[in-house]
């Protein structure tokens, strides 16, 4: 077995994911085409032995359909002999495509992958492939399906989370990714996207809102209790399943959960070979991966048993885990796994997160791998792990340690 390392890690901005987000004239395609290009340059890649481009993305209709990632390599100045892969695990599928390249380093198939994602969720709306299990009968009742805001605030009913303490990460989420701006935290792994021209289009995240106070987020209205009292219901639904509740409280809104935008990101993974074949210098191991289900109607608790699982597997305790990087989609997401592991506030999400910067779905998986191992150098700590809930009822996590 060989050790898979992490020799790049590279993203883009996240714009707005609407008709005035500066991204939005940009295709998936393109997108993931110029960050292809990008860690092509930034690491020599000309005739380096990439096995496989593997992608993630979830919304894989039209422009973002096909195999996206066979496309954006034909797209891309990267050598045609090169296939590419395209995966869909939801909101984990970037951090699922790093997952499946260092796995099959590991097991020594090929000595190098590029993998990651695209989500340009202003042009290819979240929800437009119709998912079975949110618009076929036959498995949406059986599962007692509910939108994922609906899920968010039944954690929130169930580990008792109020609409302060929802907020309150909201604020800190904004005031960390601000900072980390201003310190120019993400300088290394952010590349600038332009266009035709060579003029730069965006080289930094729109979406953020660095004023936000808990009187601004207090204003605002929950997103999710109409639809889950009135028409067509979905609170009925979840007190179906979950009789204990009584009553589901609605603490989420567009201020305390993940925002819409676009973006994508990628990550070069290759065994000892590759790196000194090319002149390459390792970052970090990928020592551990996982993944696993869970309650597809509460949905959203899945970095707990996935981050439980990593950690019995691989015989390691929480407290060997110098940082944590927690996917924010919603504020009782992170609220639940601090409660679940007593991890310090101070450890999870030290730049900010989804909250602030948004959430382009398939490939945040792979931003938030690439933002840990930055902070793990910053701070000159070792070990970090990364997590995602996912939609449907899933976890996925992966531990990074530097070298």
């Amino acid at each position: 077995m060989q050790d898979a390392y992490i020799y790049d890690a590279l993203r883009t901005p996240r714009g707005k994911g609407r008709k005035d987000g500066s991204l939005h004239e940009v295709t998936a395609l393109r997108l993931s085409a110029l960050t292809l290009n990008a860690m092509k340059d930034r690491n020599g890649l000309d005739g380096a032995p990439i096995e496989d481009v593997i992608w993630g993305n979830v919304t894989q209709v039209k422009e973002q359909g096909g195999c996206l990632a066979r496309s954006a390599v034909l797209a891309s100045e990267l050598d045609e002999s090169i296939p590419g892969l395209s995966i869909n695990r939801f909101c984990a599928s970037g951090m699922e495509a790093v997952n499946i390249a260092a796995n099959q380093v590991k097991g020594g198939a090929g000595q190098a992958y590029i993998a990651g994602g695209v989500e340009m969720m202003g042009r290819v709306p979240m929800g437009s492939d119709g998912a079975a299990i949110a618009v076929d009968p036959s498995v949406a009742m059986e599962t007692y399906f509910v939108p994922q805001g609906i899920s968010a605030d039944i954690i929130a009913t169930e580990y008792g989370f109020n609409r302060d303490q929802a907020d309150a990460l909201a604020v800190e989420s904004q005031r960390r990714a601000a900072q980390a701006w201003e310190e120019g935290r993400f300088a290394k792994s952010v590349i600038p996207v332009t266009d035709q021209n060579g003029l730069t289009i965006l080289d930094r995240d729109e979406y953020m809102r660095p004023g936000t106070d808990m009187q601004a987020l207090g204003a605002l209205n929950p997103a999710f209790q109409m639809m889950g009292e009135q028409m067509p219901g979905f609170d009925k639904v979840a007190l179906l399943k979950y009789p204990h509740l009584e009553k589901i409280h609605h603490i989420h809104h567009a201020g305390n959960s993940s925002g819409i935008v676009d973006g994508a990101a990628a990550v070069l993974i290759g065994n000892k070979a590759f790196g000194e074949a090319h002149g390459l210098r390792p970052r970090a191991r990928i020592k551990a991966t996982a993944k696993i289900g869970t309650d597809p109607t509460i949905m959203l608790t899945g970095p707990v048993p996935a981050t439980q699982k990593i950690l019995q597997d691989n015989g390691m305790t929480i407290g060997d885990i110098d940082l944590f990087e927690v996917n924010e989609a919603f504020a009782s997401v992170v609220l639940r796994f601090q409660q679940a592991f007593d991890v310090d506030p101070d450890l999870v999400n030290v730049n900010g997160g989804s909250i602030a910067m948004g959430h382009p779905l398939g490939a945040t998986g792979a931003i938030i791998i690439g933002t840990l191992l930055d902070e793990l150098e910053r701070q000159d700590k070792e070990c970090g792990l990364a997590t995602l809930c996912i939609a449907s009822g899933m976890g996925a996590a992966t531990i990074i340690e530097r070298v």
